[in-house]
């Protein structure tokens, strides 16, 4: 579960003493409530930076200062949604496996191991600047330790029992400028799991993202209107590696509007001994065993 970087209902102008801020994210793939509470007693900092290079050098320097605390629930709609469509519709969702490696609504949801979450965050919190709109106030950077809860796990569009508790490292954050947007996210950190058919982890993942909503991107296809993630879990107790994720997406800026379409491409590997048991072949697959999933990822960024 990734900690959010989320839109504040109050800009630091308008409540420029408040010490706990309570802030919300809406996304198809990603929504959360968290509640923000100064440990120093004083506002989240304000950071004038001049790039991108500044922002990250400004975090790592805090890690060990925690100054912040945030508790947080979040859910994974269209994650969930896939399990509800598997389990209630499974005439369409037999009939959306176009070949082995491709379940149209596996495609769109998968990469997302866990349906809902808890989350307790200590660490360094900086704002930047950004631009002022309704709901959209400053965004933030982050850097510290997250820790996560959850009692149910996916595998396959499933549902699955068991009370997990993941810790990690994190460098997180997301700049909104008139021009262009700009989120980021480095973390490790390591998976345990109540069930004893599902292997706890160590993992590493990276995660950049860019659009230029005043440019095209013609002039460098890598940094402008792209992005990326990569996330490799390793088996803790052979240290082998249990499952890759990766997923490239472009980004289409609208001409007249801050508003933008991506479509993400990628994969999801999972080895065999991720699962054992009854998991081993997949939940409730009885006629796939194929451990390579094709992901397709829509979305719309304003």
């Amino acid at each position: 579960m990734l900690l959010a970087f989320v839109p504040s209902c109050l800009s630091a102008q308008e409540e420029p003493d408040k010490k706990t801020t309570v802030e919300v994210e809406l996304d198809p793939y990603y929504s959360a409530v968290g509640v923000y509470n100064s440990l120093t007693g004083k506002p989240i900092p304000h950071l004038q930076v001049k790039n991108e290079l500044q922002i990250y050098s400004e975090l790592i320097s805090k890690f060990y200062q925690p100054r912040t605390l945030i508790l947080e629930a979040s859910l994974n709609p269209l994650p969930y949604a896939g399990t509800l469509i598997r389990e209630h519709q499974p005439g369409f969702y037999q009939d959306m496996q176009w070949t082995s490696n491709f379940n149209a609504v596996q495609a769109v949801t998968a990469g997302f191991e866990e349906p809902w979450a808890l989350s307790l965050f200590l660490g360094n919190v900086v704002s930047f600047d950004t631009i002022n709109k309704p709901f959209q106030g400053k965004r933030n950077g982050y850097s510290g330790l997250l820790f996560n809860y959850g009692n149910y796990h996916i595998q396959n569009n499933t549902l699955i029992h068991d009370n997990w508790l993941e810790m990690e490292g994190k460098l997180k954050g997301e700049q909104i400028l008139t021009d262009r947007s700009l989120k980021w996210s480095f973390r490790g950190g390591a998976k345990f799991h109540d069930n004893r058919h599902i292997a706890d982890s160590f993992y590493i993942g990276f995660r950049r993202s860019r659009t230029d909503f005043k440019n095209s991107g013609k002039d460098n296809f890598w940094l402008h209107n792209s992005g990326f993630e990569y996330v490799s879990d390793f088996s803790q107790r052979k240290f082998e590696p249990i499952r890759h994720f990766f997923v490239v997406d472009k980004k289409f800026p609208a001409k007249n509007s801050r508003m933008a379409f991506t479509l993400g491409l990628g994969f999801v590997w999972t080895a065999n001994r991720k699962y054992s048991g009854t998991l081993a072949n997949g939940a409730g697959d009885l006629d796939r065993t194929n451990n390579f999933q094709f992901i397709l990822r829509p979305n719309l960024e304003f």
